[in-house]
């Protein structure tokens, strides 16, 4: 019987359960595949307490993304994402769901299935979209970055910023990279990074000024909310964007005089509801990002590995900021 990780009551990683279920049932035009590794993304966290804005009925199993083989079709089951042609077993393969992704198998439609790039492990192609396509739609279709202009990056050591900070690089930007540790602005720098800040030996809206000569920066993208939002509006060029991706440390206050005598623009970032919304805007994302991985100029930064019974621990690296880019499950 499969494994899964069950959320029934909302709390803490620690109050969730792995559990054995029966095998479900494929429906004509399914796609059964064998999970083989998942990503851990903050959503799940804020998931499992009640605190994201998507609220599944409990009980539900937690993970957004997840790699593995397709083991079982039923029926016609074409147009895998960013290939158009029908789904096979043993195709390797990249899932993306809402949630579920924290178990042995997954029953999913054609339409979530990406190609694994064959430049890929399960556990890199398990934590490759969520965070490089959220920092794709904020750099490319919220924020349209241009190629020399400057991006600072904070949280430059997690998932996304460590994304940011390669796709803004790829695209001609000069990246400031923000952080919380030396071990992590060292990944960032390894990823493009130009300058590093290091935020406990000083202060960024210092750094950027210093960096830029007094001028600021053109695009802000901002996971961690809280001050350092309302400081990033104090180290921006004229036109700057400011993309605020979520909100790790807390809810930022925006002061309105500091955006207006700057002409700015405060984005909100939201990649998976954009394509939902816009399919074609979601399958221009996708197929941009599974062309830079097959040629090698992207991959995450997989900083831990651990089984899925160690799924609480392996959330907790999250919370405690002890991972440097992403964590995955491994189902074998």
């Amino acid at each position: 019987m499969p494994r899964v990780v069950v959320c029934r009551e909302l709390g803490p990683p620690e109050h969730l359960r792995l559990e054995h279920v029966p095998q479900m049932r494929l429906q004509a035009g399914q796609v059964r595949v064998a999970i083989r590794a998942a990503g851990i993304n903050f959503p799940d966290i804020l998931m499992v307490a009640g605190e994201y804005q998507l609220k599944p009925e409990l009980p539900f199993t937690p993970g957004m993304e997840a790699a593995g083989d397709v083991i079982e079709v039923r029926g016609d089951a074409s147009g895998v994402a960013a290939g158009d042609r029908r789904v096979t077993v043993g195709d390797r393969v990249i899932v993306r769901m809402r949630h579920g992704a924290y178990a042995d198998e997954a029953v999913v439609a054609p339409s979530q299935l990406t190609v694994l790039p064959s430049t890929f492990d399960y556990a890199e192609g398990a934590t490759f979209l969520a965070a490089h396509g959220t920092a794709y739609h904020a750099l490319v279709d919220r924020g349209q970055i241009k190629p020399g202009e400057i991006l600072l990056v904070h949280g430059a050591g997690g998932g996304v910023g460590l994304a940011a900070v390669e796709i803004g690089k790829m695209l001609g930007a000069t990246v400031i990279a923000a952080a919380s540790s030396e071990q992590k602005l060292a990944v960032a720098q390894a990823l493009g990074a130009d300058h590093l800040v290091l935020y406990a030996t000083e202060s960024f809206r210092d750094a950027v000024k210093r960096i830029t000569d007094g001028r600021g920066v053109d695009v802000v993208f901002d996971p961690v909310g809280g001050e350092i939002f309302e400081h990033s509006l104090r180290c921006i060029a004229w036109g700057a964007r400011l993309l605020v991706i979520g909100f790790t440390g807390g809810i930022g206050l925006a002061r309105t005089n500091l955006v207006l005598i700057k002409g700015a623009s405060v984005l909100g970032v939201r990649a998976g509801e954009a394509a939902r919304r816009d399919p074609a805007l979601g399958e221009v994302r996708l197929k941009a990002l599974v062309a830079w991985a097959e040629a090698g100029r992207i991959r995450p930064n997989v900083s831990h590995r651990l089984p899925l019974e160690d799924f609480a621990k392996a959330m907790r690296l999250l919370i405690e900021r002890k991972a440097i880019g992403r964590v995955a499950l491994m189902m074998q």
